[in-house]
């Protein structure tokens, strides 16, 4: 049984930092691309950020494009979002997603495992 749980979410203030982790389980995690996506209040789930199987290759929503970064261990089976320089529309459930692909990966259709999500709320 696969499972995906993130933690490391709160509440934080505008120009802040948190690091959020998803640990896997259930599946054999460096054959799987890893993604984060968010869903805030009202609105549909976008992308964020996601990671190749090897963690060489990163790509990133243009929102968060030199806030955010993403990271992988594949010893540990765990995939990470730094977020610094936190701000106020930053603030959703942030969901990570294992893809067996390896191109089009801001898809979140292409994801077959996802996490039960984690808040982010930021301050203004």
């Amino acid at each position: 049984q696969v499972q995906l749980v993130e933690s490391g979410g709160g509440l934080v203030q505008a120009g802040g930092s948190l690091r959020l982790s998803c640990a896997a389980s259930g599946l054999t995690f460096n054959s799987y691309a890893m993604g984060w996506f968010r869903q805030a209040p009202g609105k549909e789930r976008e992308f964020v950020a996601a990671i190749s199987r090897s963690g060489r290759s990163t790509i990133y929503a243009d929102s968060v494009k030199g806030r955010f970064t993403i990271s992988r261990d594949n010893a540990k089976n765990t995939v990470y979002l730094q977020m610094n320089n936190l701000k106020p529309e930053d603030t959703a459930v942030y969901y990570c997603a294992a893809s067996p692909k390896i191109a089009g990966l801001a898809y979140s259709s292409l994801y077959d495992y996802w996490g039960q999500g984690t808040q982010v709320t930021v301050s203004s």
